[in-house]
């Protein structure tokens, strides 16, 4: 299966820039991120606090295959409707430390648009190991998931 969100990962920087077109509106696309009913479809994982504003926060829970539950966190730092997300996100319980994300909504045409994702971690081996981890294939899953579940919506 064709991998349709693209990473660039740069030697030696400790940031990675993620990019995906979908067949979608601009506007179903952000719901993605902001409607918490939405979010637990693709993302697999319980909302429990989501605050979409400026210096709003977010707490999601995840749990596996044998109940164990992991939880991650952020403060949201700007928020554009339809535009703009900038964000924290720290996972509780792994050796990964807290990474900044910015991620940008762009209409393409009425029915199609693009998310750029530009992720800082703290440093280049923690971004290395998380390009180790099958990270690549899971983001392109999760992309997946918001085209199959909004595209019944729209």
């Amino acid at each position: 299966m064709e991998q349709k969100t693209k990473i660039y990962a740069e030697d030696g920087k400790q940031e990675l820039v993620i990019s995906r077109e979908f067949d979608l509106p601009l506007e179903l696309l952000f719901k993605a991120y902001v409607e918490p009913d939405i979010v637990e479809q693709w993302m697999g994982t319980k909302v429990l606090k989501l605050e979409n504003k400026k210096h709003g926060s977010y707490q999601f829970e995840t749990t596996d295959p044998k109940g164990n539950k992991y939880g991650f966190n952020g403060v949201i730092h700007e928020f554009i409707p339809n535009q703009k997300i900038i964000r924290t996100f720290e996972m509780a319980n792994t050796p990964f430390g807290v990474q900044l994300e910015f991620y940008e909504f762009e209409q393409l045409t009425d029915d199609t648009s693009k998310l750029m994702m530009h992720v800082i971690y703290e440093s280049v081996s923690q971004r290395d190991q998380v390009l180790q981890l099958p990270f690549a294939k899971g983001i392109n899953m999760a992309h997946n998931r918001i085209q199959d579940i909004l595209t019944k919506v729209k």
